[in-house]
């Protein structure tokens, strides 16, 4: 190739002299040609001649004509022959290979990207892909992990275990060798597994389950092999592993056989973790949130020895970690954090962070100096009911019939027993929903009983029968309401046994994933006059309830009116306001209430009030 771009510039740089292969014959014949020089070359014949006044000339041929030959020669030119201009052996090696070495050397480029490229070359593909953490890259402490107090203790056993043995040997006690933390997304699974990196002070080797299993067929028992090839070396030493339930999973689960990639890979964990050779120093902490999905062998002692169930804070713990969080931001003065913690319940860990961060941003947005306490209140709302869509230009009958369904659901819930407060409501469309009813639970509560469920199904029709008593139509805006009342419902029948006429059975069995290592049929355990019965149930828990709530709304007519007006006029009221309209008392406006610029298009011009008669719907 080399060659070949010389012989182009040779040829370039003598183009001046070049003249047409005709009029070097007419130079022959003519006489006016003293030497000339001939070369035959694969691509046609080149000719070099010096004419009689001394001056070069340049022709081309096809090929070499052997009548030329006999014109020199009858016209007495002397001529000489140059041989074949050959290429070298590197040059004819690039030509004959290189189309070669360019792809071998494409294939490993795209190899080492599918590999990991600069983690260990195109070939390294059993090397594990655990990143070591020590003090110097890892800074998460005991300190920075709040609201599972009882997992820290598990966790911090381990500690105690590496950094003095002989405390435990010396009892005869053995290190563990596996610990499982389970428990829902966001609960800080993986932040206390960084927390013992940081208070161990022992290497500590961090992958994920996904980083094991590779398009090619072995390499993840492979990488395992490795894996504790490199934490022997560093004993004692903790492996975590992320998401284990990525290569943990049931073997031999779903349709046509498991994948014998992973099930190679959690055979070759299961050894490794409990086999012939013993790890001696090495404790494998590993996390998910699907234990049910896990392989019974992954879970028995001698393995993952003990699990550390890390679940959704309480209000104590809410409010601890509400304190780590704010304690990175600037606060006011007026900040709760036991307010806040009461007001979030179910909220995890990471949304309690994504609380602070909101907060945080509502401050910037309206240029303050520290996050006050309506901040957090913006966020909680962002949070908990969805963005606000305050472009979204609603019809104004829609906004009636918005204000009367969101009515209806608090009139209901505020007249029921045992059902959670309504903290607010609101008719600004937020998320995808038109209006919310926001109730809060007072504390925390882990089980339901029979009323509250039945209280619930009745607060879900409330928003239905509103639209049927009032606006005198039917709209799609309940259709989410009757999903959940149904289910509700339907789990009382079939799993809870609250009913008498079915009894204390569950009839909801077998209902598992085909994926999950359950069963590809579903089967039920039912005949048809059971499941006859079931439906019979259902329908009768809906329809007393259906007919509870209807009568408390017609009951209370005025109190609808009055809050269905105070929605209309200031799009979202609150749990002080929802008690002025039930004590018949006129509801208060809004702190930053100002008539001329929040009144929205269509809406009354006076502040709602309680009629002392039977109330009409607005006009």
């Amino acid at each position: 190739m080399l060659f070949t771009v010389f012989k182009q510039f040779d040829r370039t740089a003598t183009a001046g002299n070049q003249i047409g292969y005709s009029e070097f014959l007419e130079e022959v014949r003519s006489k006016r040609i003293r030497e000339v020089v001939l070369q035959e070359n694969p691509g046609g014949a080149e000719i070099e001649a010096l004419t009689t006044d001394d001056k070069k000339i340049r022709t081309t041929a096809t090929y070499l004509d052997r009548g030329l030959v006999g014109d020199l020669i009858s016209n007495g030119i002397k001529f000489r022959v140059k041989p074949r201009d050959e290429p070298s052996l590197l040059t004819s090696l690039l030509i004959s290979w290189g189309p070669m070495l360019l792809l071998i050397g494409v294939w490993v480029y795209f190899m080492r990207q599918m590999q990991g490229g600069g983690k260990g070359g195109a070939f390294s593909f059993g090397k594990s892909r655990a990143r070591m953490l020590d003090d110097t890259n890892n800074s998460v402490t005991f300190a920075d992990v709040a609201g599972c107090d009882e997992a820290k203790e598990e966790v911090k056993e381990l500690v105690d275990f590496l950094k003095d043995p002989q405390k435990f040997q010396k009892l005869g006690g053995r290190i563990p060798r596996g610990v499982l933390m389970v428990g829902p997304p966001g609960t800080g699974k993986t932040l206390l597994a960084k927390s013992i990196a940081g208070e161990a002070k022992v290497p500590f080797f961090s992958i994920s389950g996904s980083d094991f299993v590779e398009m090619f067929v072995g390499v993840g028992a492979a990488r395992v092999r490795d894996m504790f090839e490199q934490a022997k070396k560093n004993a004692p030493c903790i492996i975590f592993i992320d998401e284990i339930d990525a290569v943990g999973r049931h073997r031999g689960a779903g349709l046509g056989g498991g994948n014998d990639e992973r099930e190679q890979t959690l055979n070759q964990m299961l050894v490794e973790m409990d086999g012939f050779e013993t790890n001696l120093g090495v404790i494998v902490v590993a996390a998910t949130n699907r234990p049910d999905i896990l392989d019974p062998a992954l879970l028995r002692p001698g393995r993952f020895d003990r699990q550390v169930y890390v679940t959704l804070p309480d209000v104590r713990g809410r409010e601890q970690i509400l304190n780590v969080h704010m304690r990175k931001i600037p606060i006011g003065q007026d900040i709760r954090a036991d307010i806040l913690a009461r007001g979030t319940p179910g909220f995890s860990g990471a949304d309690l962070a994504n609380l602070v961060n909101e907060a945080a941003l509502f401050a910037a947005r309206r240029n303050g100096r520290v996050v006050e306490m309506v901040d957090f209140e913006k966020a909680k709302d962002k949070i908990m009911m969805g963005p606000e869509r305050k472009s979204m230009i609603m019809p104004e009958e829609e906004r009636r019939n918005t204000a009367y369904h969101e009515a209806g659901h608090a009139l209901v819930a505020r007249l029921l027993p045992k059902t959670d407060p309504v903290h607010k409501v609101t008719i600004i469309p937020r998320g995808r929903a038109l209006g919310v009813t926001m109730q809060l639970p007072e504390g925390d509560r882990y089980s339901l009983d029979k009323e509250r469920m039945l209280s619930t199904i009745s607060v879900l029709f409330g928003g239905r029968i509103a639209e049927e008593v009032f606006m005198h139509q039917m709209t799609t805006g309940a259709s989410n309401d009757f999903e959940r009342a149904t289910q509700i419902a339907r789990d009382m029948v079939t799993r809870y046994g609250m009913t008498d006429a079915l009894g204390p059975m569950v009839y909801a069995d077998n209902e598992g994933e085909v994926f999950l290592g359950r069963s590809v049929t579903k089967t039920t355990n039912m005949s048809e006059q059971t499941m006859q019965k079931v439906d019979s149930e259902i329908r009768r828990i809906i329809d007393n309830q259906y007919a509870l709530a209807r009568r408390l709304i017609e009951e209370s007519q005025d109190k609808m009116h009055v809050m269905a007006q105070a929605l209309l006029e200031w799009e979202t009221i609150d749990a002080d306001q929802i008690e002025d309209i039930m004590n018949g008392r006129p509801p208060k406006p809004p702190k930053d209430w100002i008539p001329s610029v929040n009144k929205p298009p269509g809406g009354p011009s006076n502040p709602p009030s309680i009629s002392s008669g039977n109330a009409t719907a607005p006009a």
